[in-house]
């Protein structure tokens, strides 16, 4: 008999991992004055990104319909994240910005996920985090910026 766990264990360790680490990080910006964001918000406003975004192209990226999309971006702009203005090469074209409250948020998840980094490199040893990285890395694809996450587990 084999010692190894069985084989469904590791994803769910991976998405337990995931999801300890996206918890903590809600907690800290509930503290720091984000108490509204939402998990799926983060993918969403690293997808408008600096330039900003219409609804159509948010929801390509995302993989979600416009609809679903259009439907975060009205909560983000109720909760402040995010905002809609008229292109100024298109004046019939919507395009949805972070408000300045929105890259407060993303520069303080950054921060805290440095934060939340180091405290497990100083439970696990900096040597096997790195590893640990290393080896996620070697069997994931390069590019880790899989903003379609959404609706790949389902809609917004």
């Amino acid at each position: 008999m084999s010692s190894d766990p069985p084989g469904f264990e590791l994803p769910l360790r991976l998405m337990l991992a995931f999801r300890t680490l996206i918890d903590e990080l809600h907690a800290e910006l509930a503290r720091q004055g984000h108490p509204d964001i939402r998990p799926m918000h983060g993918f969403v406003m690293q997808a408008i990104g600096r330039d900003g975004t219409t609804a159509v192209e948010l929801g390509r990226l995302l993989g979600v319909s416009k609809q679903a999309a259009g439907k975060t971006i009205d909560t983000l702009e109720r909760i402040g994240y995010a905002e809609r203005t008229t292109d100024p090469e298109d004046t019939r074209r919507k395009i949805v910005r972070l408000t300045p409250y929105g890259w407060d948020a993303l520069n303080r998840s950054a921060q805290i996920f440095d934060t939340l980094r180091a405290r497990w490199a100083a439970e696990l040893g900096a040597d096997r985090l790195r590893a640990l990285e290393a080896d996620l890395r070697k069997m994931t694809p390069a590019n880790p910026w899989r903003l379609d996450t959404p609706g790949w587990f389902g809609n917004l």
